[in-house]
């Protein structure tokens, strides 16, 4: 039996001291940028060079997978 391949790769985002922090958690790319925006892009980047050659089905992922981004954000306190 063959076991289904994820379509998306998960990636945490989180504001960091001084940058955004992206982490995937099906493969090992954590990146960072100033700016949300910024950390997206090098988050393409680093994940399209860590995924350069390899044979997607055997890391269980399906052809051309997609970024699933959680952003984690800071809770805002009521001001009265």
């Amino acid at each position: 039996m063959r076991e289904t391949l994820q379509h998306n790769i998960k990636v945490f985002l989180r504001k960091g001291e001084k940058y955004y922090i992206a982490e995937c958690l099906e493969i090992p790319v954590v990146t960072q940028g100033k700016t949300i925006d910024e950390t997206i892009e090098n988050l393409k980047e680093a994940v399209a060079l860590h995924l350069e050659g390899e044979d997607l089905e055997q890391m269980g992922l399906a052809p051309n997978p997609t970024l699933l981004l959680t952003l984690e954000m800071e809770t805002v306190a009521d001001v009265a």
